[in-house]
């Protein structure tokens, strides 16, 4: 019988389970099949098992957006996908923690060959994103100075590579020096500790006085106020997470008017709403995979029982890169 992660209450790693459970005899219409080799560990998937985001059906729930493997059966009205094909997603429904599943052929894409399952586990959802954040919702140009902070996580560090490629400069910020070797390795311009570093003042240097046009921050509360700091007139502040929790209600006008800013809070999903939204996404990804531009930085594996302790190591930032759990 096949094994899963739920989470039948609200809570720390704690709540998370591995259980048993069973598959319906035939595959629904225009799903597929797959026998999971490698899952992607995803700052998200804290986020619903926290609560932070709303569960989406009610509980028990099984986590998980990414993940890797093979197709070992079809539903009817599957075409150009063949039992035997390596494939991957990062998208709805919930339910990537475990062995097998059944997944819609739609939102489903081909791993290229020259890639492993586990690094295109580890690369798919957070290569996604920054694409989408660097080419359609902000364009990054090439001597543009821009701010990302934890330049040293999962999507930070192909943030770095993805600038580095177009010749932007990325500002970025971690904690820790280790780290900050590493966002440098992968191409970050100019990384600041911010323990030990006055980001602003840091940033303000680097850009004469100026501020960057641009701030990409997945930390949400602790960076908030250094994010708006950093910016330049008519500055974009782009959150698009909240690793360190939520951002507090805010005076809208009092905090954005000052320097006319302008901010969004956006989601892959909804830039890959279609199916050649997500085709074109993925294609940008790999092209920059095969052509050495972008290379995985997958730190480590854990296997899939090992949930509880892979989703306390990233909230604890004892991680860096990407992590992927093998069933």
């Amino acid at each position: 019988m096949p094994k899963k992660i739920i989470f039948a209450q609200l809570g720390g790693p704690e709540v998370l389970e591995y259980v048993d459970y069973e598959l319906p005899k035939t595959v629904p219409d225009k799903n597929v099949r797959i026998k999971q080799t490698s899952i992607g560990l995803n700052y998200i998937d804290t986020y619903f098992r926290r609560g932070i985001y709303p569960a989406p059906t009610p509980l028990p729930i099984c986590p998980g957006l990414e993940a890797a493997g093979e197709v070992i059966s079809l539903g009817s009205g599957v075409n150009n996908i063949n039992v035997g094909d390596r494939v991957c997603y990062a998208a709805p429904p919930l339910g990537a923690y475990c062995e097998i599943r059944d997944f819609p052929v739609d939102k489903i894409v081909k791993i290229p060959k020259g890639l492993s399952n586990d690094e295109a586990a580890s690369i798919f959802l957070q290569g996604m994103t920054v694409e989408y954040l660097f080419t359609r919702l902000h364009k990054i140009k090439k001597d543009q100075y821009v701010l990302f902070h934890a330049a040293a996580g999962g999507v930070g560090l192909i943030a770095c590579q993805w600038a580095k490629h177009i010749g932007c400069n990325l500002i970025g910020t971690v904690g820790s020096n280790k780290k900050v070797e590493l966002a440098k390795k992968n191409g970050c311009t100019h990384a600041i500790n911010y323990n030990t570093e006055n980001v602003v003042e840091r940033v303000n240097k680097i850009t004469d006085g100026e501020g960057v046009p641009v701030v990409y921050d997945g930390v949400g509360k602790n960076t908030f106020q250094i994010s708006l700091d950093c910016l330049s007139l008519r500055g974009l502040f782009v959150s698009f997470g909240q690793s360190s929790g939520m951002v507090p209600d805010v005076n809208l006008h009092k905090t954005f008017n000052p320097k006319s800013l302008y901010y969004t809070r956006p989601t892959l999903m909804h830039y890959n709403a279609t199916r050649e939204e997500l085709n074109n996404s993925a294609g940008a990804l790999f092209d920059l995979v095969k052509k050495g531009a972008i290379t995985p930085n997958l730190s480590k594996t854990y296997s899939l029982e090992e949930s509880s302790s892979a989703h306390s190591d990233l909230e604890l930032r004892k991680t860096v890169g990407s992590i992927v759990l093998n069933p």
